[in-house]
C-alpha cells in the first residue's frame, strides 16, 4: 500500500497524537489568566515625600502670579507657607516613625486635630490666652516662588535619580524561576520558583495609605535566607498576581504528574 493508505488506516487516537506533535502546550499563565512575569521593585523611603513635592509645585504656581508675595499683610501667602510647613512636618513624621496599627493612626489624627483646634482658637479668640496668642502672632512664615520652585526641583531630581537607580536592582518572578537583576551590566541570579513562599507585611499604615506599599518576604525552597523587599508599591495587587501565577504553576505540575 502507499503511504497515504497507511495514514488513513491509522487509529483515530494515533492520528490525534501525531497531530499534537509540534504544538507547544500553553503555559500555566495563559490558561489561568495569570501574568507571565511580575517585576518587584523595592523603592527608597524618599518616595513618600511626594506630597511635599506636590505642595511645593502648587505653592510655587500661586506665588508666581500673586502680588506682594513677601508682604506680611498678605494673609494668603502666610497661610500657604503655614500649610506647606505643616505638610513637611507630617511627611517627616511619617518617615521617622512607624505606625503599625490603626490605634497609632487614630492617635496621630487626634493630635493633629488638637493642634489645628488650638491654632483656630488663637486666630479667632486671641483674648483666650493672650500670652500664647501674642507668641503665635509673631509667627508669619513667608516664602517667594523661587523657594518653592527650588524645593520642587530638588525633590524632582531626587525622585528621578531614585527611579533610575532602582531599575538597576530589581526582582522578576516567572512561573518556574525567580530572577534577581542587579548592577549596571545587568548581573543575573536565578532561584527556583516552585514552592516559593510569599509573606506580606504592612508595617506602616501611613506608607500604605500613601502608595499602597508594604514589605514582601520571598522564601525560595532552595535558599536558607529570605529575600526581603521593603516599600513595594501596590503590594496588594502584586501579592494577588503572585498568588495567581504560583497557583497556576502548582495546578500545571499536578496535572503533568497525573498524566504520567
Amino acid at each position: 500500500m502507499s503511504d497515504a493508505t497507511d495514514v488513513n488506516l491509522r487509529l483515530p487516537e494515533e492520528r490525534a497524537a501525531t497531530a499534537s506533535v509540534g504544538r507547544s502546550a500553553p503555559s500555566a499563565g495563559s490558561e489561568s489568566g495569570a501574568p507571565e512575569r511580575i517585576v518587584l521593585i523595592s523603592y527608597p523611603k524618599v518616595i513618600f515625600l511626594y506630597p511635599v513635592l506636590l505642595a511645593a509645585v502648587a505653592a510655587a504656581l500661586y506665588m508666581s502670579f500673586t502680588r506682594r508675595p513677601l508682604d506680611p499683610a498678605n494673609q494668603t501667602a502666610t497661610t500657604i507657607a503655614t500649610i506647606f510647613l505643616g505638610i513637611v512636618a507630617v511627611n517627616l513624621v511619617v518617615l521617622a516613625f512607624d505606625f503599625p496599627r490603626t490605634t497609632s493612626l487614630t492617635l496621630f489624627f487626634f493630635a493633629a486635630a488638637v493642634v489645628m483646634g488650638l491654632i483656630l482658637l488663637f486666630e479667632y479668640k486671641p483674648e483666650a490666652l493672650p500670652a500664647i496668642t501674642e507668641t503665635f502672632g509673631r509667627f508669619r512664615p513667608l516664602a517667594n516662588a523661587t523657594f518653592y520652585w527650588t524645593i520642587a526641583a530638588i525633590l524632582g531630581v531626587i525622585f528621578a535619580v531614585s527611579y533610575v537607580v532602582v531599575h538597576f536592582d530589581y526582582w522578576e518572578v516567572r512561573p518556574n524561576e525567580l530572577l534577581h537583576h542587579h548592577g549596571v551590566l545587568s548581573n543575573l541570579e536565578r532561584f527556583s520558583a516552585p514552592h516559593l513562599r510569599i509573606d506580606k507585611e504592612i508595617n506602616d499604615v501611613f506608607e500604605y495609605l500613601l502608595l499602597r506599599s508594604g514589605r514582601l518576604i520571598l522564601q525560595p525552597s532552595s535558599e536558607r535566607r529570605a529575600i526581603i523587599l521593603d516599600n513595594v508599591p501596590l503590594i496588594e495587587r502584586k501579592e494577588q498576581a503572585l498568588t495567581r501565577m504560583l497557583g497556576a504553576l502548582q495546578v500545571q505540575v499536578r496535572a503533568d504528574r497525573a498524566e504520567e
